[in-house]
């Protein structure tokens, strides 16, 4: 009972933070697991599984505990952080000792809450973007009477909302989009065609939301790079107009010193955002999204004029 009501929570948490409000969550069992065992699946496709104790609690180690307590060793399913699995009456002593300790519902709703931030761009559909589009109708009826479909169709606005949302983009400010896209289409009608240039200029538009999503209110913001060598060399390489030709031992490199300058920049309590020409910044954050998946990446014309930069961290080089 107690999961059931803390999903319906994860759900409107989801609605409120992404912006929209994603399709319902079903539990059924799975005789094919063990009783303690749980697995989330989307659209048939396993998302990820982890395994609670229901009359245990989960004590984790955010990375500061020394005096470890004794308990089933396991690991936080949403985060990947150690953890042991501790009786009622450990509680007090765990918690003491800097554990994060945490009933079995709160595990799973975590990690769903987790696992649909990771998979926000598949959780939206034509149904949710429907939704969305109707739900603005109410608010301006005459903005979206003049774009959707007029300018762009139903299909096109639900990929460059995915396109948003794969990045971790939130489109809570549906309106500040439509009106983009509004602004976008009437100057250069073709850019409607290319989703990815339009996404590109969606971006830029909502640069201060994205920047306060990333970093909060601080007006510095704490920076990685890449060494102005290793830069332009990526820059040719990947706006070659013979297509991308990334260099597979350059790539590694660049790959494995962004994992290392994330982990860097979160241990040190900023977060872990790389900034990059704009030219470059879709290629790139592709192309680390899986080495790094926490790890956003900004381009140059995405940071506000309000704000100023700091280098925290270079990777190619030393800072």
């Amino acid at each position: 009972g107690d999961l059931l009501t803390r999903i319906k929570g994860v759900r409107r948490k989801f609605a409120q933070e992404v912006g929209f409000l994603p399709p319902s969550v079903h539990i059924k069992d799975n005789l094919e697991l063990k009783p303690s065992f749980y697995r989330i699946t989307l659209r048939g496709a396993v998302v990820g599984e982890g395994e609670v104790f229901p009359n245990m609690l989960m004590a984790i180690n955010p990375g500061h505990v020394v005096n470890p307590i004794p308990g089933t060793a396991a690991v936080d399913p949403a985060f990947g952080l150690p953890a042991v699995w501790v009786e009622e009456r450990q509680r007090d002593a765990a918690q003491m000792a800097g554990y994060t300790v945490v009933d079995p519902s709160t595990v799973v709703a975590t990690h769903l809450s987790h696992l649909m931030q990771l998979h926000a761009a598949k959780l939206l559909g034509r149904v949710e973007t429907q939704q969305l589009v109707e739900h603005v109708t109410k608010l301006a009826p005459k903005l979206i009477e003049d774009v959707v479909p007029k300018m762009v169709g139903i299909s096109t606005l639900q990929k460059v909302l995915q396109l948003l949302l794969e990045e971790g983009v939130h489109i809570r400010d549906m309106r500040s989009i439509i009106e983009t896209i509004a602004e976008q289409a009437a100057s250069s009608p073709n850019v409607v065609n290319d989703q990815a240039e339009l996404a590109r200029r969606i971006r830029i538009g909502l640069a201060p939301a994205i920047v306060q999503q990333i970093y909060g209110p601080v007006r510095e913001l704490d920076v990685i790079a890449i060494d102005p060598d290793l830069e332009r060399l990526l820059t040719q390489a990947l706006t070659s107009p013979s297509g991308p030709m990334l260099d597979p031992g350059v790539a590694d490199h660049l790959t494995r010193q962004a994992s290392e300058a994330t982990q860097r920049q979160e241990n040190m309590g900023h977060p872990a955002c790389l900034l990059v020409p704009d030219i470059i910044r879709p290629s790139v954050a592709r192309l680390l999204k899986r080495a790094a998946p926490r790890l956003k990446v900004l381009g140059h014309s995405e940071i506000p004029e309000t704000h100023s930069i700091r280098i925290g961290t270079l990777i190619g080089g030393h800072a």
